[in-house]
């Protein structure tokens, strides 16, 4: 289906080649729901110490002084989200980064804002 907008105004700025390319509304909300995982500073740490090593959440409450109820809260939404995976050793579980594109996505840009230098990204 062609989305065919007619602007009310022509300033010459040629922003129909966008608008032939712009996703659909549901693309935009499930980005927007990306954006909004990250939204949350609790997860935001839990996700900077998952992009670089697979932890249990044990480990990851002791990290970022939190209890290991609330952490399997954000581990939970991560999961479900597809950011993270888990995998399971015995009585323990342990938890890290997916490899999604979108997991690589956000790894990667959270790395650059707080410059970050990353091992196993530089090794690729």
């Amino acid at each position: 289906m062609e989305n065919h907008i007619v602007l009310p105004h022509d300033h010459g700025k040629g922003i129909n080649h966008i608008l032939e390319k712009m996703p659909s509304n549901e693309v935009f909300s499930n980005v927007a729901d990306v954006f909004g995982l990250i939204n949350d500073a609790t997860r935001l740490k839990i996700l900077v110490l998952l992009f670089h090593s697979e932890e249990c959440v044990c480990n990851i409450a002791a990290a970022i002084d939190m209890s290991a109820p609330a952490v399997s809260h954000h581990l939970r939404v991560l999961r479900q989200a597809g950011i993270i995976r888990a995998r399971r050793d015995g009585k323990e579980t342990y938890y890290t980064l997916a490899d999604t594109n979108i997991a690589h996505l956000l790894h990667h840009a959270v790395d650059d804002m707080f410059d970050i230098k990353c091992e196993e990204c530089t090794r690729k």
